[in-house]
């Protein structure tokens, strides 16, 4: 079987510090770079509760889903 259309992906979590705090649009571009340099296309931003450093609680973020084709 050929690999030609097989596809790996990586979910990447991005969240503020702070409950409330705005999102950093250039903290976002710069994971966004990061991952591109490396192969990986972004496939889907998805809103979501992601748990915090500190405490039982969770702050809202993003997750980065990506992909790219498998080598």
């Amino acid at each position: 079987m050929s690999n030609a259309y097989t596809y790996e992906y990586k979910v990447v979590t991005f969240r503020e510090s702070l409950i409330g705090d705005a999102l950093d649009s250039d903290k976002l571009e710069k994971v966004l770079n990061k991952h591109a340099g490396d192969g990986w296309a972004l496939k889907a931003i998805t809103s979501a509760d992601v748990k915090g450093r500190i405490g039982p609680g969770a702050v809202e973020g993003l997750l980065l889903t990506f992909e790219r084709p498998r080598a």
